[in-house]
């Protein structure tokens, strides 16, 4: 258990932190998911639209750490050859 007052509040801050970056990754995985759902229905138009937010998402994600940029790039990248 934490001794000094600074410990004390950094288990709070890390505590905040980490309800925080689990929401970010689970609209991480929500936004690739919604993705290749619509890549299975073969609906080219519907991809083509949702495309670019999902590249703002994912690069707002990499951004704050939660994944790392060339993991957004990969995912984006891949997807944009599927479509």
């Amino acid at each position: 258990m934490a001794n000094t007052k600074s410990a004390i509040k950094r288990i709070r801050r890390i505590s905040r932190q980490t309800t925080v970056n689990k929401s970010r990754k689970s609209k991480f995985k929500n936004a690739i998911k919604k993705m290749n759902s619509i890549l299975e229905e073969k609906n080219k138009k519907e991809a083509l639209s949702y495309l670019p937010k999902l590249n703002s998402e994912l690069m707002k994600i990499a951004k704050t750490g939660i994944i790392k940029k060339e993991n957004a790039s990969r995912n984006i990248s891949r997807i944009t050859k599927k479509i």
